[in-house]
């Protein structure tokens, strides 16, 4: 039997990888990071443990990544859904209200990533592959909205994002998504009934409408 083909293996490992993630994001999402082992992502794949630990150094690693996937498998679907035609502030009111929806639909997988990333002693900001794909994405939305630095734009928006993340989610302490959703619009100059909200109006004045930018 003539050996596979690189091709035809480069395409089984980029399958693993993926079945891990899936695994890894759906296990945390249901028991949190500490409930979880590898050996359950493993078992959960259909994977051999020894894979896991093949194409991931580590589980918190692990962890951003399967993170990083999931919001950028989430973020393209909803911009996948937009028209055609869809103006650039109803382009980037998506990839916010996408992100935002995405934190609040999985709490535990969320709360779980960024307490990793801020914890000094057993994790860090990786920008692993998949958190590459997420950030060229965003960087299109962005460079369509007419950043003439897409690059430096996208660390302040993804800053942002982390940080309304973070406060929609804090345990016990929650903002709501309102005021958390307004304050993001109106750094970019975007009007409230754009993108999904979550009520009629902003907090604390009438409907603003802005001419969306095309």
């Amino acid at each position: 039997m003539s050996p596979r083909r690189s091709s035809v293996n480069e395409e089984m490992r980029r399958r693993s990888r993926e079945r891990i993630m899936q695994a890894t994001a759906e296990l945390v999402d249901r028991q949190g990071y500490a409930g979880t082992t590898l050996a359950d992502i493993a078992a959960h794949a259909g994977l051999a443990r020894g894979l896991v630990s093949y194409y991931f150094s580590g589980k918190h690693l692990l962890l951003q990544s399967a993170v990083h996937r999931e919001m950028h498998l989430h973020l393209a679907a909803a911009l996948d859904r937009l028209p055609a035609d869809a103006s650039t502030d109803e382009r980037l009111a998506c990839a916010i209200d996408a992100i935002l929806g995405f934190a609040l639909e999985h709490p535990r997988l969320m709360r779980c990533h960024l307490a990793l990333i801020l914890d000094p002693d057993t994790g860090e900001f990786v920008q692993d592959p998949e958190q590459q794909r997420l950030g060229v994405l965003l960087q299109g939305v962005l460079r369509a909205h007419g950043s003439e630095a897409p690059e430096a734009d996208h660390a302040v928006l993804r800053s942002s994002l982390m940080g309304g993340c973070m406060g929609v989610l804090l345990p016990g302490a929650e903002t709501p998504l309102v005021p958390i959703r307004a304050d993001l619009f109106a750094r970019y100059g975007l009007a409230w009934e754009l993108g999904t909200p979550p009520g009629p109006r902003p907090p604390g004045g009438p409907r603003i409408r802005v001419s969306p930018r095309r």
